[in-house]
């Protein structure tokens, strides 16, 4: 009788430093066939490729951010102080007459006979040198304190008449701008860059009533120009953001990129133009198939997306219905290769013309005569177009044709139900073969010929 011992099999070593995740481990499932038991069983402890390359991914992503932000944290504190900078040498501009200086040599004047008079008990030896310090230490902090508040009075006292006027003025301005407003809507309401030269006129009315008034209560209009030209300076560095979104807002009312109830997309933002201000633009936000969100087809989403107007100079402004409110849209057929192309391609181009026949005929029209106003190619096909092209396993069908760019969604259903429901009748059957996932097994001899198999040992599936 003979007896097998079965060998030894090596431990594998162990590796103290290597970690095994509980994710990615491969038990065998029950049922799943019969294992040899002469074979240990092998677990896989290894993450995939494409999973390192994620998280690899990720992890770039969040150490970016966290960058991102501390820049823009850095960038937000500099500009605050900048702008109180700013706002502090105004007030000091606003608050501190040219009677200034005057009162300062009145408090050096205070201060000397306050010193000799205190000086003089001291000579006689009446009262010891340290008290002599520490009495005038602090009757000179008071009598400065004192000083500061009744200085800071008397200024006010002598410039509330300058304050007064310059407040009228700025009551007159109020007035002056409504007055222009009402009279500037009524000459040149109707023109489409009417509300950028409103804006601007009630701007510079504002800014002179300002510089003028400003002008008044500092009483110097020289000292005035230069505090203003440093403040100026300041606030150009301190507010980048909003002088470039002004400026943006200049150069589309002016060049008309888009106006209120146009569909854009500027950026990652999607929608239809709702409120243009000077700074920001709201917009109707619009679902699309090519970005995440609620809705995945271009149909209003209920969400009010706001972005600054500096958007217009550094990315590219997409107008949907600005000057044309129609765009080629297109639907792909899916055939097998199988199937009769020219029978296809015509019941396809029936069903396109019969729903699309007499609708394109205006919007081709009208986009013609605006390609030929631009020296273009004015050749606009006024009925849908059939194209055929190959794919990996079958053949598409695509039907171009012309819509309203808020109508998109409604044709093209409206369409694949036509083409279903015609390319479903019975006299159609083996002739338009629908497409399907299809996995195909072919047996190869020893010398790379393709084997003769029997039906029941080879199919489709």
């Amino acid at each position: 009788m003979l007896k097998t011992e079965k060998a030894a099999e090596p431990m594998p070593s162990y590796d103290r430093h290597r970690r095994i995740s509980k994710r990615n481990l491969r038990l065998p499932k029950p049922g799943a066939g019969t294992q040899s038991t002469s074979q240990p069983q092998r677990y896989t402890t290894t993450a995939s490729p494409r999973k390192l390359r994620t998280k690899l991914r990720s992890r770039k992503r969040a150490r970016g951010s966290a960058v991102k932000g501390a820049r823009n944290r850095l960038r937000n504190f500099r500009q605050a102080s900048i702008l109180a900078v700013a706002i502090t040498g105004l007030i000091l501009i606003m608050f501190a007459p040219s009677e200034a200086g005057l009162t300062q040599d009145m408090y050096d004047t205070v201060a000397v006979v306050e010193e000799v008079a205190v000086q003089d008990p001291a000579s006689g030896g009446t009262v010891t040198e340290e008290a002599v310090v520490k009495k005038k230490g602090s009757k000179e902090a008071t009598d400065e304190a004192i000083g500061a508040l009744q200085g800071l009075w008397e200024g006010f006292i002598f410039n509330l008449p300058k304050i007064i006027i310059a407040f009228i003025t700025l009551v007159l301005a109020w007035l002056t701008v409504r007055v222009l407003r009402a009279i500037l809507h009524r000459t040149i309401g109707k023109w489409q860059s009417a509300s950028a030269v409103i804006s601007l006129v009630s701007i510079a009315v504002w800014l002179l009533a300002v510089g003028v008034a400003v002008s008044v209560v500092a009483g110097d209009i020289r000292a005035l120009v230069g505090s203003l030209g440093l403040v100026g300076l300041a606030l150009s560095w301190s507010l980048q953001t909003p002088i470039e979104s002004f400026t943006g807002w200049l150069m589309n009312s002016y060049q008309g990129y888009y106006r209120v109830g146009d569909r854009i997309q500027v950026g990652e933002v999607f929608g239809d133009v709702y409120r243009i201000d000077f700074l920001t633009t709201t917009v109707w936000e619009i679902g699309a198939p090519y970005q995440p969100g609620f809705v995945r087809a271009e149909q209003p989403t209920g969400r009010l997306v706001t972005f600054p107007n500096n958007e217009v100079l550094t990315g590219s402004v997409i107008n949907l219905t600005a000057d044309f409110p129609y765009v080629w849209d297109e639907l792909d057929v899916g055939v097998a290769n199988e199937s009769d192309m020219q029978l296809t391609m015509q019941v396809v181009e029936s069903v396109a013309l019969g729903l699309l026949g007499d609708y394109m005929k205006g919007p081709a029209t009208a986009y013609a005569q605006l390609l030929q106003q631009a020296g273009l190619d004015d050749t606009v096909p006024d009925k849908p177009q059939v194209f055929i092209s190959m794919d990996d396993s079958w053949t598409n069908i695509t039907i171009r044709y012309l819509v309203g760019a808020r109508e998109r969604r409604k044709w093209k259903s409206e369409l694949t139900l036509r083409l279903t429901m015609e390319l479903n009748k019975p006299e159609y059957i083996n002739k338009i073969i629908p497409v399907y996932p299809r996995q195909q097994v072919q047996f190869i001899n020893s010398d790379g010929t393709p084997a003769q198999t029997s039906p029941e040992n080879s199919g489709d599936s």
